[in-house]
């Protein structure tokens, strides 16, 4: 396992209150591909594919759409992926993952379905992706944040009595076990994770910007306790990116936009998106 000592040791310090964050995702990813073995590298790819994805549906939605410069694939590689699933081109240009493609060829038909729900579908593809990362500590941040949204999706939908099967995205036990108990508060899910009371009880915030703050804060936690022993690893380079990406997310927000964000969960809960931005971190 590469040792990442000069490069942890030469990082500024992060904080989540501290304002603006030293570098963005895309600054981080350069330094990342400057320094990191091709291992690694492959590693830091998983968290930016989240991105890949996001664009990619957008650019399906709308061609003319403009896309933020935040994943592995420009704009342009984005754009080659989708014409080469038009011109029905098996072979996945760019070294993009295959689910990629074959969202993009089964997209055309889907759309049509009132049941299908694009930004869903594809990140359910992505977490099922990113949980089989060879990377036990990586593979379970995902699983985390997986199941996170789908604790907090599912509290929000039964407190508006909608079914569950409409909204949790389903690909592991702890989602097969909230849709399976839907009435219990805790979905039954204490054999399975330790942390769901802290989740149940977050989703309980009515304030939005502290709901969003305790979030990260949980996840912020997370990391340090999963890199303690490992300060120079992978996993740690791996934790201070995330760490960015809350430090550039929360930097943009403010007090009405926490506000906003709520109220764009239960919208979105209703609507095409449905699982929250927010929570997607």
């Amino acid at each position: 396992m590469a040792n990442y000592y000069n490069l942890i040791t030469g990082l500024p310090d992060i904080l989540m209150d501290e304002g603006k964050p030293t570098y963005s995702i895309s600054e981080f990813k350069e330094i990342c591909d400057e320094l990191l073995t091709e291992a690694d590298k492959r590693i830091i790819y998983y968290f930016y594919l989240k991105n890949d994805c996001l664009n990619i549906v957008k650019l399906l939605k709308n061609p003319d759409a403009s896309i933020e410069d935040n994943g592995n694939l420009t704009a342009e590689q984005c754009r080659e992926l989708i014409e080469q699933a038009d011109e029905m081109n098996t072979q996945v240009p760019c070294g993009a993952p295959a689910f990629l493609m074959q969202f993009i060829l089964d997209y055309p038909t889907k759309k049509e379905s009132p049941h299908f729900f694009a930004e869903d579908a594809i990140l359910l593809e992505y977490y099922r992706y990113a949980m089989q990362c060879n990377d036990a500590q990586i593979a379970s941040w995902f699983e985390l944040n997986f199941n996170i949204t789908n604790i907090l999706t599912a509290y929000i939908a039964r407190n508006y009595g909608w079914k569950l099967e409409d909204y949790v995205l389903d690909a592991n036990e702890v989602s097969d076990t909230i849709l399976k108990n839907s009435q219990s508060k805790d979905f039954n899910l204490m054999p399975l994770i330790d942390y769901v009371e802290d989740i149940i009880k977050i989703a309980e915030c009515e304030d939005p910007v502290m709901k969003e703050k305790r979030i990260d804060a949980f996840k912020w936690v997370w990391l340090d306790e999963h890199t303690f022993f490992e300060p120079f690893s992978i996993v740690s380079v791996f934790a201070y990116l995330c760490k960015l990406d809350m430090g550039e997310r929360w930097e943009k927000l403010d007090v009405k936009t926490g506000r906003d964000t709520f109220t764009q969960i239960v919208d979105n809960l209703r609507s095409e998106a449905r699982v929250p931005d927010e929570f997607k971190k």
